[in-house]
Formats: structure tokens, C-alpha cells, sequence
């Protein structure tokens, strides 16, 4: 895909469908070899996924391999989800290019974003400048991004800092409670956060079941991630238990379109 068409078309798939849904797959050599990824790949695209992040917070070593899989698997777009400078691979077609906003540390607001620049643009890769804000309780992200987690009861510090992001001129703001988090961001704080900013709302962590996505779309998500519960399911039932979370999630979302 070339210059824009990615996040053009996530935007597509929001204005027509209500909601996107985002799988997010982590390289990981020890659990997670090429092979099952690729797998995988072709399940949640049989399921109905909109498009497939690659990356993790500890993710290293095999992410070239992942994509080809990926690739050979599937035709969805593949987005970067870069924990560090080491998370970029020419074979993706975009990177979301974030910033940790709430970070204690400099490294992951601006200065790994420095040192993986001039990679992005000799790869020709996509640029999608979004803004990543750790709720607690984090899980790894948390922890690896040394992140002063946003606190779950106070929602209107997580809407300053994702108006504040949109003021500084990024594309999307992203909710993360976490990898394996036990419960999703807060409605509250996704619907006072989505009511504050004019784009578009990631929301990820800890959404599981149906009802889950339902309750995150109908708070204001525009596009929804999952990881692990795909990583626990998609290879056991062929996606079938993702299938009924994304047209859940998709039926809540239709109502936004009508």
C-alpha cells in the first residue's frame, strides 16, 4: 500500500462499518514461531478482522519472518506496533508511529521515535503518528515504557492527554489497558475521551468476550484491538470465538452509521 492508503483505509472501514477491529499479533520466538502467526493470520482474516499489528513490548528477532508468514497468509494490511526501534521491518506496509505521552521516560516519548526515523523513511513504510496512553494497570507495556499509568477513576486526565495529542498534530489516540489486563479501559474514560477529541479512539486490553467489545464500541471506541484472547482461542477454534466478538463488535458499531 502506498503513501496514506492504510490509515485512508482504517478511516474507510470506520465511517462505513462503525468500527474497526484491529488483531494485534506479537513475534515471539519462544510461543509464538512464524508459522503459527501466519496461521493465525488466515483465521482472524476468515473472521473478519480489518487489519493485522505486528509487534509487542518484548518482541525481538523474528519479525521479518512473522510478516512473511503473515503475508503469504492473508492480503490485510499489515501495521507495525513498534516497542522499541528494533519493532521496524521494511516487509510491513504501515507503522504506527506513537508516542508513550504518559511515560516518566524521554526515550519512549520522542527519542526512540529519533533513533527508528530515518529507518521508517529509507523502508518507504507508512507513518501513522498516534499517541499511546498506558492505563492502568498496564500489564507490560506499563512496565517496559515505564509509564505513569492513568488512573482508571480519573477519566479527565486521560481526556487532557488525548486533546493534548490531538493539538500536537497526531492521527489517533490509543487506550491501553495492557496485554492479558483482566478488564478493558473504563467505559467512562473511553466515552469522556471520545467526546473530547475529533480523532479517531484506539481502545485495547483486556477485551475478551462479546460483550466486551460491545460495551468498549457503544462507550466511543472507533477501532478496537485484541491480542491475546486470539492468541488463547483462534488456533483452538479457527477463529470461530473471534468471529462472534468482531460481529458483535460490529453490529454495535453499524448503529453509528445508520
Amino acid at each position: 500500500m502506498g503513501s496514506g492508503r492504510v490509515l485512508n483505509y482504517l478511516l474507510k472501514v470506520r465511517s462505513e462499518e462503525g468500527v474497526v477491529h484491529l488483531t494485534l499479533i506479537d513475534p515471539d520466538p519462544l510461543n509464538q514461531p512464524p508459522e503459527v502467526a501466519g496461521q493465525m493470520a488466515k483465521y482472524v482474516c476468515d473472521a473478519g478482522t480489518d487489519a493485522i499489528m505486528v509487534g509487542g513490548s518484548t518482541a525481538f528477532g523474528i519479525l521479518d519472518e512473522t510478516i512473511k508468514k503473515i503475508k503469504e497468509a492473508t492480503n490485510l494490511p499489515v501495521i507495525l506496533f513498534p516497542g522499541n526501534v528494533s519493532g521496524i521491518s521494511k516487509l510491513a506496509d504501515a507503522i504506527f508511529f506513537m508516542s508513550v505521552l504518559n511515560s516518566r521516560n524521554p526515550y519512549f516519548i520522542t527519542k526512540a521515535q529519533a533513533l527508528g526515523s530515518f529507518a521508517v523513511k529509507l523502508y518507504g513504510l507508512e507513518p501513522i503518528g498516534m499517541a499511546y496512553l498506558v492505563v492502568e494497570p498496564g500489564g507490560t507495556v506499563g512496565y517496559m515504557s515505564e509509564a505513569n499509568l492513568l488512573p482508571r477513576s480519573k477519566p479527565q486526565i486521560a481526556a487532557a492527554y488525548a486533546l493534548a495529542a490531538q493539538y500536537m498534530g497526531f492521527k489517533l489516540v490509543y487506550l491501553e489497558a495492557g496485554s492479558g489486563a483482566s478488564s478493558h479501559v473504563p467505559n467512562e474514560m473511553i466515552s469522556m475521551v471520545s467526546k473530547t477529541i475529533d480523532i479517531p479512539l484506539i481502545v485495547g486490553g483486556g477485551i475478551r468476550t462479546e460483550d466486551d467489545a460491545v460495551d468498549v464500541v457503544e462507550a466511543g471506541a472507533d477501532m478496537i484491538v485484541q491480542g491475546t484472547m486470539i492468541e488463547e482461542t483462534a488456533l483452538k477454534d479457527k477463529g470461530e470465538s473471534l468471529r462472534k466478538v468482531i460481529n458483535a463488535a460490529k453490529k454495535a458499531g453499524a448503529k453509528r452509521v445508520r
